[in-house]
Order: structure tokens, then C-alpha cells, then sequence
């Protein structure tokens, strides 16, 4: 009887949790809409001199898909997320080489991400990311980038095969930036993502990420 007692409370926290995910989901994406909306509206086109090579910090809003590879290294449990992702940028150097193919500017990324995982069980990850890119300059209206960097990040997964709820990662990707006028550009980006506690907990499974994310960035 106590086990019938156990197992239906069992149930309906994890129905609970579930439907407070999907709470949360909807209100990402109403969020992700009124900044979309916002960086869209918030201002008349910029002049040619207020573009990217002239900028001194963007902001963007990146949302995407995750997934882990299983069999990558070390990963045997899949884990799949929706993700949010917000980025400030801030450029450290004006255009260099000009006129060359390599021609574009260093960039500083500070992220606030935060991925909800559907798969296997619902729960989140969470915590903030450093990186450093390279945007290419020397296309018009296409801006190719690439990055790199890690962070820390918590998550209640409760994995068995993972020893803490505190992680740390390392990241790598490119994206591609495309102009609607002198200061807003529509992004595409593929990153890998690697979250492990670094053998600071027993058992210490990775999970290796691929996220595909689509944004919006405002160049400030």
C-alpha cells in the first residue's frame, strides 16, 4: 500500500514538473517574440557609418535545438533541449586586414543560455558562457563568424551517470550573420557543446551537444 502511495506521488510530481515546463516553454517563446518584435521596431535603419565595422557591442537572441552524440567519447545517454540562448558581444579591436579575405574584428561573448531538456526527462541547464570570435567583414551584408570558449553550468537532470548538479564546459562553432539594414542581422549557428563535471564527482559522464540555433543581433 505504501508503495502504491509512493509511486502515485512519484507520478504526479513528474506530471507536475512536466506541465511546468511546458509553462516555461510558452513563456520562452512569447519572450523570444516581443524582443524579436522589439530589436525589430526599436529604431530607424542606421546610417552606413553605424554598421558592423564602425559597431561597438551587439546584442542577440539565438533559439535552437540540442542533442548529445551517444558514442562520442565518453556519451551513452541521449539528451535533447530547446534552447534560449542571450549574447552580448563587445568589439575588441577595430577591422583588421583590410581588403584581405581574413579582413574582420575580435569580439568578446558573454552568453546567459539556458537549454530545457525533453529528453529523457524534463529539467534544465543553465549558467553563463565566455567566448571569444573572429567576424569576418570583408562580404557585404554576410557576416561569417567562428567562436570558442566554455562556462559553468547547473542542472537538475539527476542523471545516475553524472555526480553533480554543477558542471563545467567547453564550446566551439560558426555562424553566419545576414544584414536587413545597416544595424540588425538574421543569424544561423551551429555549436558543439561539451558538459562534464571534469572529475570533480563520480561518475562523470560527458554529454557531447550539437545545438542548432536561428536569431536575431542588433549592432549597437
Amino acid at each position: 500500500m505504501k508503495n502504491g502511495c509512493r509511486l502515485v506521488r512519484v507520478r504526479r510530481l513528474r506530471r507536475e514538473w512536466g506541465e511546468g515546463v511546458m509553462r516555461i516553454s510558452e513563456g520562452v517563446v512569447l519572450v523570444v517574440a516581443f524582443a524579436f518584435s522589439l530589436l525589430f521596431m526599436a529604431a530607424p535603419p542606421a546610417s552606413a557609418e553605424e554598421s558592423v565595422g564602425s559597431a561597438d557591442s551587439e546584442l542577440a537572441l539565438l533559439t535552437g535545438y540540442g542533442i548529445t552524440h551517444r558514442g562520442f567519447g565518453d556519451t551513452r545517454t541521449q539528451v535533447q533541449t530547446v534552447d534560449l540562448i542571450g549574447r552580448y558581444g563587445w568589439f575588441l579591436s577595430k577591422e583588421i586586414g583590410a581588403g584581405s579575405w581574413f579582413q574582420g574584428r575580435h569580439e568578446l561573448l558573454v552568453e546567459l543560455p539556458l537549454h530545457l531538456v525533453v529528453d529523457p526527462k524534463s529539467a534544465v541547464i543553465t549558467g553563463g558562457y565566455l567566448l571569444g570570435s573572429w567576424k569576418f567583414t570583408s562580404l557585404g551584408s554576410w557576416l561569417p563568424y567562428v567562436f570558442a570558449g566554455g562556462g559553468i553550468v547547473y542542472t537538475n537532470m539527476d542523471l545516475p551517470t553524472m555526480g553533480s548538479s554543477l558542471n563545467f564546459s567547453y564550446q566551439g562553432g560558426v555562424g553566419l550573420q545576414y544584414l536587413i539594414r545597416p544595424d540588425l542581422a538574421l543569424m544561423g549557428e551551429y555549436r558543439y557543446l561539451h558538459i562534464s563535471n571534469a572529475g570533480t564527482a563520480t561518475p562523470n559522464e560527458p554529454l557531447n551537444f550539437s545545438h542548432f540555433l536561428v536569431g536575431v543581433s542588433r549592432f549597437f
